[in-house]
């Protein structure tokens, strides 16, 4: 299945901008594990956030492999231009997160509580996090906790129905985190206190509600001779004309 450029690029702004969002909510954790490593703070804090990557990375794997399973029995007709178009729809909603500064959409992160409340005993068996290993672990369940913009770009990770692109579209949200989840280092200070200004966050949420129209009309715009190159260039080549 063709790489889906567009909804990439729409995860990573949203992983990038909402890297501010992930600190206030999470940074006690991030922070924390420097305690935890005694070989200096920043490899303390970049191992548990590889495994939080790694975490996204294997759910949009499972989630996106699940989406295609359904697909395939489905076997439906215009099913897949139905997804396209509901792709659109997540990112227009993981705009509106970007947004969301008063806590409307806390609800996203509902679908995902009752998976954390199962997973989260596992979190004493890995204390105290003296290994790699055991911070790398704990990251990949930090990635599980509920969170509404991941549990938002998981949503679109399902409707690729397809487990490479799935894969792909929470590395690209997790990987944009990174900068601002490292926070111990000079540029995760630095870059979040950028990218609190409502500037950037008004333009990247506008960014990607512009990728979530343009999804969102894919199967309709195939039908335009001029937009097919276009469209083939952000990977929307595979839709039926």
């Amino acid at each position: 299945m063709p790489i889906d450029w567009l909804t990439l690029g729409a995860a990573a702004l949203t992983g990038l901008m909402g890297g501010v969002h992930c600190a206030a909510m999470c940074g006690g954790i991030a922070t924390g594990f420097s305690a935890m490593a005694p070989r200096g703070g920043w490899i303390a804090a970049l191992e548990p956030n590889l495994g939080r990557v790694l975490g996204y990375v294997l759910a949009g794997i499972v989630a996106g492999a699940f989406g295609g399973g359904i697909l395939g029995l489905a076997r439906l007709d215009g099913l897949s231009t139905t997804l396209r178009a509901a792709v659109g729809l997540v990112l227009i909603v993981a705009a509106l997160r970007l947004l969301d500064r008063r806590g409307r959409l806390g609800f996203l992160s509902r679908p995902g509580a009752g998976l954390w409340q199962r997973l989260r005993p596992l979190q004493r068996r890995l204390l105290p996090a003296d290994s790699r290993g055991k911070r790398i672990a704990l990251g990949m369940l930090w990635g599980w906790m509920p969170c509404g913009l991941s549990t938002t770009l998981l949503a679109a990770a399902w409707l690729q129905a397809d487990a490479v692109n799935g894969g792909l579209t929470m590395a690209a949200f997790g990987l944009a985190t990174l900068p601002v989840m490292l926070p111990l280092t000079w540029s995760g200070a630095r870059l979040g206190r950028w990218l609190q200004r409502p500037t950037w966050r008004v333009a990247a949420a506008m960014m990607i509600l512009l990728a979530g129209v343009l999804t969102l009309a894919a199967p309709w715009l195939v039908h335009v001779p001029a937009a097919h190159a276009l469209l083939s260039a952000l990977g929307c080549a595979s839709l039926p004309r």
